[in-house]
């Protein structure tokens, strides 16, 4: 059997670990589950044969060698692929590697029997090794369930693709298919590249990507997204992104990757191995032979030098407290929500301030006409003047106005547009020329403006410098944002602050309704910059956006977090956080798994390091049994590993 590598030099045990999520998954899944249940049957067969060689010690009275060799079989059971990491990893320059350490200290008990005077040690050697077995059990188990926190992500990638070519339909690798291609998506299996539906309409069941398990409906038109499994009708789809660059694609990419950036908590735990390591196991000798040699009481000395080693092993740090931030990153993606790796969760888990965007965060971004007000020109005109200036603009404002007047198949000619960032556009229609925008653009043209008392976002519209009206465009406010704010600050934040482009009035009422702390409007890009920068100096800061119009904030901000970004490249690549879908209560329930995975990890580090240092010190005062320093280590791993399996349940 091949050992799972645990035996490398233990300031390397947690980098072995971080990255045991995502390497050779699917068959290392399997293997290590056969390697699981061999070690637990050499486990149950060496216990039975200790309990056996016990019994008979008691009822006999054979020589020391004898009772040797019978100890030695379930020993040997157990402790093989010890020994023979311990000696391999010697020669690879990994003397201090926690098989070795293992091996010197059962090895001594076994031996200390053979020493003039002492009292045989051979039922404890061959318990210590057995426990440390039961604790490497633990440890693959443990390892296993938060291997499956995140490898249900695993389950979105497809294995096939049914492509339409020359009239027939082929089943192909889905590497194999181009962008432009049709593909036809059967009910039950899973979309194997983002595209637009062509024909058909089926419920598509997201829950690998957003977490929630309300399927999503799609028609002809609509986008879909791989990763999403079909489960009611027959989509014909046509591919817009290469394999590669596909929305499943891309979330893997960033879990797999989540591990490899270091919190704070796991590289002190390195550096802290480093040192901490090879100090005990130099006291452990000074241990041993320094009292020897002054009082000769050999013996005694020599079995505390041997807890010692027992001890010193920094293991369940080095393995917990990654696991620890494993579980963590696995309980949240759970939930939809991707954090980009360990160090993350540090900050996330000290966030005082959240800073939102207003526009497709907290409201739903969806913008429609809700009222028109002309002045010197009927309504219908009014409308069309509007949505001829916006034709070309992608805001959606611009979308609202072009949806209030879809019919823009006429003769106007459109001509000279300019467009003015947190103004609105001016642009000559059959020789006329109007301007359509905010009050701001209204001044600038001369044209004398008339306030709404309306609620919504006002577009005012000026004819050759002649005021003609004004159209109210509102958005919805999302379902569970009031909740989400709530729900922060009951979690800790401190202060909740709305950043919006649009007018004071409407950033006013979203601000009341949702009873943030604090809002600015009317701001362009440059300014939401300057006022998270204010905001930076009062203490760890999260900006929450779409990850599309907001990237220099989101890159500005401590932690940027993207809201509803399935399927946007920019947000996954711009983020530090994605959450797969609209729901602003998802931001506390990510601050809080940060929150919950750093104080286990504080909990592991202090369990482990006070445990070792009290067993030590009463190691060197004689207090100490090899029961005690069996606890301390290995059974302190079992402890700290179980606790770090809570950071799972996001």
């Amino acid at each position: 059997m091949e050992k799972h590598n645990h035996s490398n030099e233990c300031e390397h045990c947690h980098e072995h670990h971080e990255h045991h999520g995502h390497e050779h998954k699917h068959e290392h899944n399997h293997g290590e589950e056969g390697e699981s249940r061999e070690r637990l049957i050499k486990i149950i067969v060496a216990a039975v044969l200790l309990g056996v060689a016990v019994i008979i010690e008691k009822k006999t009275n054979w020589a020391t060698w004898q009772y040797l060799l019978m100890f030695l079989v379930p020993y040997l059971i157990v402790g093989w692929e010890t020994l023979k990491e311990a000696v391999e990893g010697l020669f690879e320059g990994e003397a201090l590697s926690e098989d070795f350490l293992m091996s010197i200290a059962t090895l001594g008990a076994l031996g200390i029997g053979f020493m003039p005077g002492a009292e045989t040690q051979f039922p404890e050697a061959v318990f210590v090794m057995l426990f440390f077995q039961v604790g490497e059990l633990f440890e693959e188990l443990a390892e296993g369930r938060s291997r499956k926190s995140i490898s249900h992500l695993m389950d979105i990638r497809p294995d096939a693709a049914h492509v339409e070519r020359d009239g027939k339909l082929e089943t192909v690798k889905p590497e194999e298919v181009a962008v432009g291609e049709i593909i036809l998506i059967q009910p039950g299996e899973k979309v194997p590249m983002d595209g637009i539906v062509l024909d058909g309409k089926s419920s598509l069941d997201t829950v690998a990507l957003t977490g929630e398990s309300v399927p999503r409906s799609v028609h002809e038109g609509d986008e879909i997204l791989s990763g999403c499994v079909n489960q009611s009708g027959v989509l014909k789809v046509k591919t817009t992104k290469a394999f590669g660059e596909s929305t499943a694609s891309k979330i893997l990419d960033l879990v797999e990757n989540a591990a490899s950036a270091k919190s704070k908590s796991e590289s002190f735990i390195t550096k802290f191995a480093r040192i901490y390591t090879p100090i005990v196991v130099a006291l452990a000798v000074l241990v041993a032979v320094i009292p020897s040699l002054i009082t000769g009481e050999w013996v005694t000395w020599i079995y505390r030098g041997l807890l010692f080693l027992v001890v010193s092993c920094p293991c369940a740090l080095v393995i917990s407290v990654p696991l620890t931030f494993f579980g963590g990153l696995g309980g949240a993606s759970r939930k939809g929500i991707l954090v980009k790796g360990s160090n993350l969760l540090d900050k996330l888990s000290q966030v005082k301030t959240v800073v939102f965007d207003k526009t497709g965060t907290l409201t739903e971004g969806v913008f429609e006409v809700t009222a028109v007000h002309p002045e010197v020109i009927d309504q219908n005109e009014l409308l069309h003047l509007a949505a001829h200036v916006e034709r070309h603009s992608t805001h959606p404002i611009a979308m609202a106005l072009r949806n209030a007047y879809p019919n823009e198949a006429d003769d106007c000619q459109v001509e000279g547009i300019e467009e003015t960032a947190g103004h609105g556009i001016i642009a000559t229609v059959n020789g006329k020329k109007v301007a359509v925008g905010n009050s701001k653009l209204m001044e600038k043209v001369g044209a004398q403006w008339r306030p709404c008392e309306q609620s919504g976002t006002i577009i005012h519209i000026a004819i050759d410098g002649e005021y003609a009206g004004h159209i109210v465009i509102s958005d919805r406010i999302k379902a569970d944002a009031a909740e989400g704010i709530q729900a922060l600050k009951a979690a800790g934040v401190n202060k909740t602050v709305m950043l919006t482009g649009d007018q004071e009035s409407v950033a006013a009422a979203v601000a009341q309704t949702l009873q943030v702390d604090e809002y600015h409007a009317q701001l362009l890009p440059a300014d939401k910059v300057k006022e998270v920068e204010k905001l930076l100096a009062q203490g760890t800061l999260a900006f929450v956006g779409d990850g599309i119009n907001d990237a220099p904030v989101l890159t500005r901000s401590d932690i940027g977090i993207a809201m509803g970004a399935l399927g946007s490249d920019a947000a996954i690549e711009a983020a530090d956080v994605v959450l797969m879908d609209d729901k602003p209560s998802k931001i506390a329930t990510a601050v809080r798994i940060a929150r919950r995975t750093i104080r286990i990890a504080k909990e592991n580090i202090g369990l482990a390091i006070g445990i070792k240092v009290l067993v030590l010190v009463l190691a060197v005062l004689g207090l100490a049994t090899m029961w005690m320093a069996v606890f301390a280590d290995v059974g302190v791993t079992v402890l700290a590993v179980l606790n770090a399996m809570r950071a799972l349940k996001a």
